[in-house]
């Protein structure tokens, strides 16, 4: 079961051939490094001690950024180093690229999943509720065609897995990674892994004073159970739209997601494990997500400061269970803009969320009925060179 299919080999034999015929002669290399250094301030209303002492201020990440062209071929990479705590040192995005003269482009590697909205469906530091899901911002291990032009975007990829950093024969998902991936809970249970996953993607784009783009994506692949070692399935679908007048952005969003883990005697289907940032958490096995998201930019001149966006992402969970509880979250902040120093100030606000409460393991999953609402004020200062 772990083995590339016969179609899965002569899909790779032939987009390694067709890819080799077609690269063209560059003289030069081109290399360009950046990166980012981030610190991040909180205060959270469920920590007692960390609100009376005034809230917390330290280190958030330092990033590198890596682009490079030569012969025809393309190279980006972001690799991220975080504290110990929060997964310590991971490979964000990495692949190679291929430009062809009809706008459109061939992605190998670790790759942007083209699912909703993207590069991202919220505002905001912390994403919307599809992030927390794996369903924002995801980056696989595979392979992305796309396509572009005045009307229409299409995307179509294949994952072979989610990233790999243990090739052990049934070893765990690491917990070490920037977005979340179906993995395992840490204590032996709930172990699942991504396989073979194909999506796709297709926006219309209209409109001139106010410019649109109506969207639908689709996501199929298979579930490995660790422990059965037999192999479920899992999709997820989303409608979007989104929406730019003047200085207005508007992004709405509706999802909805389906796991079918083949777990073993004892083991409930109705969660699956998920991870990232070095701590994984329980997440309902199916569910309709709601987001929408608005922002507005105000030129400024306050010394330094260029640009203030004010925004508000609002999400909504409804599990499919009737006894699990729904998960609700809301975030109003501001973005201010200061040459290369970028700074968010965050009022976000949760209720059954994990990064938002005290309901880690089960906020996302069961949740509990007796959740309050929780507030976390937030302020990141990210330096980008």
């Amino acid at each position: 079961m772990y083995y590339l299919s016969n179609c899965t080999k002569v899909l790779f034999m032939f987009l390694f051939f067709s890819l080799s015929s077609i690269i063209v002669a560059q003289d030069k290399p081109e290399v360009t490094m950046g990166g980012a250094l981030r610190f991040n301030y909180n205060s959270s209303s469920w920590k007692g001690n960390q609100t009376e002492r005034g809230g917390d201020f330290g280190f958030d990440v330092f990033r590198v950024n890596a682009k490079a062209a030569y012969k025809g071929l393309k190279l980006n990479a972001e690799y991220r180093f975080y504290s110990s705590g929060f997964g310590g040192g991971m490979l964000k995005q990495g692949w190679i690229q291929y430009d062809f003269k009809d706008n459109s482009q061939f992605q190998l590697g670790l790759t942007q999943v083209p699912f909703g909205i993207t590069t991202y469906n919220s505002n905001s530091w912390f994403f919307s509720l599809n992030y927390y899901v794996g369903l924002e911002d995801d980056h696989d291990m595979g392979l992305k065609y796309s396509r572009s032009n005045d009307k229409w975007d299409l995307d179509l990829a294949f994952f072979k897995n989610a990233e790999e950093n243990s090739f052990g024969n049934l070893s765990d998902v690491d917990d070490s990674r920037y977005a979340y991936d179906v993995g395992s809970l840490g204590d032996g249970t709930y172990r699942n892994k991504e396989l073979n996953q194909f999506n796709a993607k297709v926006n219309y784009k209209f409109g001139k004073t106010l410019k649109s783009k109506l969207g639908a994506s689709a996501q199929y692949g298979a579930l490995l159970n660790l422990d059965t070692e037999d192999i479920g399935n899992r999709n997820a679908f989303a409608v979007h739209y989104e929406a730019t007048y003047n200085k207005w952005n508007l992004k709405a969003q509706f999802t909805s997601y389906n796991y079918n883990p083949e777990a073993p005697d004892g083991e409930s289907e109705d969660m699956i494990a998920m991870t990232a940032y070095g701590a994984p958490y329980l997440v309902a096995s199916k569910a309709t997500l709601y987001t929408i998201g608005l922002n507005h930019t105000f030129p400024v001149e306050w010394g330094p400061v260029s640009s203030v966006m004010v925004y508000n992402d609002f999400g909504y969970m409804n599990k499919n269970l009737d006894e699990f509880e729904d998960t609700m979250m809301n975030d109003f902040g501001f973005l201010l803009t200061a040459g290369s120093v970028y700074t968010y100030i965050d009022f976000a606000a949760g209720k059954n969320q994990p990064w938002l409460g005290n309901e880690w393991t089960n906020g996302l999953a069961s949740g509990n009925p007796d959740a309050e609402w929780e507030m976390r004020f937030n302020i990141n200062i990210g330096y980008y060179f």
